[in-house]
């Protein structure tokens, strides 16, 4: 079962106009709520950055918070078998009755959804995973959680097809984000990490995984760093809603430090997964 405009129905009887500005402009938001034991992490940071793009892209927001969080619970229970999943939740501006650039006032599609998903074990990390490096070529607004992400499914794309997990992205010559998650490298017993600016996506699991950090009295700085950086680091991760904190010992097929998960991400990652209980 999922939501489409004020109903719940089965997904396969879920459609939306060819006229919606979601299918022809890729004219939306959307946001990604992690779910464990049945819990929403992060929901209240999840709805504030969801109403952040709204505002970026001029979309009245069609609920309140509170509406918000009994859809997204109420599209979480149809579930009764998975107690880990990912919810979808995706605001276009609407249909129109004729393509066109630009718009009126049109009434928002509302789409949510929820899919099973199985958290890797910390055993299954300790080897860590493989990336790729490319010239980040995005728009300006990265920060924006736009529906509009062709050039981050083709780095997806590409990554998957060199047998890696992620694609890390720089822009004259400093390291960005990846393709669906944000990047930290830890030096000298210090976590750095791109601070927030229109360059990167401010991910929810990495604003989870600096407080995490501090909790555990490990020092963070939200400072850029080069690519030569990100290869002479002593550990290297990603962070995503679905990955959760993702250890990269591998990059162009170079071994980053001693090639495997490192202490720092060790304490992290077990501190987030205390956020579950």
């Amino acid at each position: 079962m999922v939501y489409l405009n004020g109903n719940f129905i089965e997904k396969n009887q879920a459609y939306v106009s060819v006229m919606d500005r979601g299918f022809l402009f890729g004219d939306g938001i959307y946001e990604v709520f992690p779910v464990y034991n049945k819990k929403i992490i992060g929901l209240d940071s999840h709805l504030k950055r969801l109403q952040d793009g709204l505002d970026a892209i001029n979309i009245k927001n069609p609920h309140s918070k509170d509406e918000w969080t009994k859809l997204i619970h109420k599209v979480i229970s149809f579930d009764s078998i998975h107690l880990n999943q990912a919810v979808y939740l995706q605001i276009s501006r609407g249909s129109d009755e004729n393509r066109k650039h630009t718009y009126n006032e049109l009434k928002p599609t509302v789409y949510i959804q929820s899919s099973a998903i199985k958290p890797r074990k910390k055993s299954m990390l300790l080897d860590g995973m493989s990336a790729i490096t490319r010239e980040d070529i995005r728009w300006l607004k990265s920060n924006t959680k736009a529906t509009s992400l062709l050039a981050n499914t083709l780095y997806a794309q590409e990554a998957k097809s060199n047998g890696a997990e992620e694609a890390i992205l720089y822009r004259d010559g400093i390291v960005t984000e990846a393709s669906s998650s944000n990047v930290f490298i830890a030096k000298n017993n210090c976590i750095y990490t791109h601070p927030k600016s229109p360059m990167i996506l401010p991910g929810i699991t990495r604003e989870k995984a600096i407080e995490c950090a501090k909790t555990n009295d490990i020092s963070v700085k939200e400072s850029s760093f080069t690519t030569q950086q990100l290869m002479d680091a002593d550990e290297v991760w990603i962070t995503s809603s679905t990955r959760e904190i993702v250890p990269i010992t591998s990059i162009d097929g170079s071994q980053i430090s001693n090639g495997r998960a490192g202490p720092i991400w060790s304490i992290v990652y077990d501190e987030y997964q205390s956020l579950k209980s």
